[in-house]
């Protein structure tokens, strides 16, 4: 919203920066040098070409914003002509695309470490030609609770204060807004929730760094974690969120979202006034029946 002061017009302010994602550059290269961990973006590469399929069109300019690695290389088979934009070393979140110069945007477990998103949704509804496509799929909603918990709690008993380990996540509803205000027509978004269960908590960390994805937030602690805190922790999430066997539960949430660039040709939603019958005259007809 842009505000008046003193008869100035404000700017709207730059959202703060949560990533440090040139670090995050580094580990997800670090993370090939060791030999990644792709489960989670094997699923969603997956269900991806699953839910292309279902879109009964061709896309002849498509790109793959940001996914990691070789995470979507299934998809080019289906689209030869994919144009992938990896993350920088630098991690800028300016996009190189001109106005109206694709019609399908992809992007698999990427977009939670953005941060500007409305302003990256922005630059990509610019970039869609009219009816152009973006599905994207991201972590969030309640993923990594378990960690998140744990850690809290330990770091609370041994230390006297928590530190951000885990980051924050969007939720449906947020991204669902976030389309909209972009200017995206027919917004959809869903989750599919993953639980995967470990041994311990220490091999869920030595996971997450396999993933590349291991904290990069700004607000990060810098020194290493006290080695009472990492095993206190480890016991609160054994005491928390294990199942019978002893083996613990960690939470994925991955939030789906479709959106596309308006065109004259999509389904419209009624203005309002426009329906022919009242919802008062149908309530009324059914009662007399």
């Amino acid at each position: 919203m842009i505000g008046v002061t003193s008869g100035m017009a404000q700017t709207p302010k730059t959202p703060p920066a949560l990533f440090d994602r040139a670090l995050l550059h580094a580990r997800q290269q670090r993370a090939r040098a060791l030999g990644e961990v792709t489960f989670l973006l094997d699923r969603v590469a997956e269900d991806m070409s699953d839910r292309l399929a279902a879109v009964m069109r061709e896309f002849h300019t498509p790109a793959d914003l940001w996914t990691p690695g070789e995470g979507l290389a299934a998809l080019r088979t289906r689209l030869p002509s994919i144009q992938r934009i990896p993350l920088d070393a630098a991690g800028s979140e300016k996009l190189p695309f001109a106005p109206e110069s694709v019609d399908l945007v992809v992007s698999a477990l990427a977009l939670q470490f953005v941060n500007d998103l409305p302003g990256v949704l922005a630059q990509v509804r610019r970039a869609l030609k009219p009816d152009g496509l973006l599905l994207a799929a991201m972590i969030g909603g309640d993923s990594l609770t378990e960690l998140r918990q744990a850690f809290a709690a330990a770091e609370s008993e041994c230390e006297g204060g928590v530190s951000p380990r885990v980051a924050p996540f969007a939720d449906l509803r947020d991204i669902g807004a976030l389309l909209q205000r972009a200017g995206f027509a027919l917004p959809v978004t869903d989750v599919d929730r993953v639980v995967v269960r470990y041994d311990d908590a220490f091999a869920l960390m030595q996971d997450l760094r396999r993933m590349g994805a291991a904290n990069v937030l700004i607000e990060r602690r810098r020194s290493l974690s006290r080695r009472a805190t990492l095993l206190r922790m480890a016991e609160i999430y054994a005491e928390r969120f294990a199942d019978a066997d002893g083996r613990i539960r960690a939470t994925f949430d991955i939030i789906w979202l479709s959106a596309w660039a308006p065109h004259a040709s999509q389904q419209q939603p009624l203005k309002p006034g426009s329906a022919k019958a009242s919802l008062a005259e149908a309530v009324k007809k059914a009662g007399k029946e």
